[in-house]
């Protein structure tokens, strides 16, 4: 039982730390509260407070310099409180990053091997996000069907079968940027769908390199919209 609590306790620091930084309270650039300071005030040990940081740290949301002490990097964008808990933010870092690797390279292989009916496909998913956007929803699970049609497209069963294992990962990520995009402007949706359609074109063209590049492109910008204010 103690044990549990002592694993949730980083959690909940983390959590505490990023929102005062969302909220305005540890400003980037300004300096956090000493590891000392920070213990004494969640009443527990350092390496607890440092487990914590080192997640922020390892988020980019606050960096580390020797003698200049602990500073605040970035501060992600406020309304992520709306739609996901802040302690999972960090899995969902992870999750972009991993899909980064791998989607972009699955693009590159639906450039070469994509017939007519992969194309059509994923340009079948494209226009029911053009839908979704028209009718102002959400759309996570049609976002994640052309994540998976370009995955199709490339003929290599393993990257469906890695989207099909963390579909549940992805597709929660998915709604939150999609709800973050939802309450901005149309404008930024409008974005979204055209990093889609360069991901669309350059399959078309069966342009490899520019098809990874702009899946790459595409789950960085989304990383960044998120993580970046």
């Amino acid at each position: 039982m103690n044990d549990r609590k002592t694993r949730g306790l980083p959690d909940q620091i983390y959590g505490d730390i990023l929102n005062r930084i969302l909220e305005g309270e540890y400003k980037e650039g300004e300096r956090l509260p000493t590891e000392h300071a920070l213990a004494e005030r969640f009443a527990t040990s350092r390496p607890t407070v440092r487990e914590a940081l080192a997640r922020l740290r390892a988020d980019g949301i606050i960096t580390t310099r020797h003698g200049s002490g602990t500073t605040v990097a970035r501060r992600p964008d406020p309304d992520v409180r709306r739609f996901a808990p802040l302690e999972t933010l960090s899995d969902i870092r992870r999750c972009y990053e991993f899909r980064i690797v791998t989607e972009a390279g699955a693009a590159a292989q639906a450039a070469l091997k994509a017939d007519a009916e992969d194309i059509a496909a994923i340009e079948q998913a494209w226009d029911e996000l053009e839908r979704i956007i028209e009718a102002q929803g959400i759309g996570a699970k049609d976002d994640f069907m052309f994540h998976v049609a370009v995955a199709r497209a490339s003929k290599n069963p393993f990257f469906i079968t890695v989207m099909s294992f963390i579909e549940e990962q992805i597709v929660f990520s998915m709604n939150l940027s999609r709800n973050l995009s939802l309450v901005k402007t149309v404008e930024r949706q409008r974005l979204v769908q055209a990093e889609h359609m360069a991901v669309l074109d350059a399959i078309r063209r069966r342009d490899a390199a520019a098809a990874e590049a702009a899946m790459r492109a595409h789950l960085e910008n989304a990383l960044e919209r998120m993580f970046g204010s």
